[in-house]
């Protein structure tokens, strides 16, 4: 299943299931439609000529799907109050370069980049924080380039966040010159 959708969570609150009941693939399809990869033809989504000529090619399939879901695609519309991010992807991708390369909270990365204490950030600007997870964190770790690991259960729960080996293999960064090496137990 997906990361943080389990079966078990979604079939809890209703026995059958309609896009709209599964976060994921509501902005998948928003992803394969403004990447031009499907359209809608009678009622069925069909693969696009340009999607028929990507499915041989999976890495280059997966960067029209990665930059479309991290460049193209607006957040706002899959929050409840339309919050959008000030900031940019080079600032983020760097600060989240150097900041994951051991893991990180999501509080520590608000902290770092938009100046609130860690401890404060839920109580402080809570929509600040659900706004990068949804603009930033989530869309990183559904390209595969962070793995989003829960520690703790209920209320103290945290989400550490660690790149994942696509990361350096897909980019390059500023602040790549930076990094310490990692420590390996």
């Amino acid at each position: 299943m997906w990361p943080n959708y389990t079966a078990e969570d979604l079939y809890v609150v209703n026995k059958v299931l309609n896009e709209a009941d599964f976060p994921p693939l509501v902005v998948l399809h928003d992803v394969l439609r403004a990447a031009k990869l499907v359209r809608h033809y009678k009622g069925a989504m069909q693969l696009t000529p340009s999607a028929q000529k990507l499915k041989a090619r999976p890495a280059e399939l997966w960067r029209v799907l990665a930059t479309t879901l991290l460049c193209v695609i607006d957040h706002s519309q899959y929050i409840r109050n339309g919050d959008t991010l000030v900031g940019n992807w080079d600032i983020f991708l760097n600060v989240i370069n150097v900041e994951a390369q051991n893991g990180v909270t999501e509080g520590w990365l608000c902290s770092v980049l938009f100046g609130v204490r860690e401890e404060d950030i839920w109580r402080a600007d809570y929509r600040l924080a659900a706004a990068f997870y949804i603009h930033v964190l989530r869309p990183l770790s559904w390209v595969g380039l962070l793995v989003e690991t829960k520690i703790g259960q209920g209320l103290s729960s945290r989400e550490l966040f660690t790149k994942t080996p696509l990361w350096p293999a897909a980019l390059a960064l500023e602040t790549d010159r930076d990094l310490q090496p990692l420590t390996r137990h």
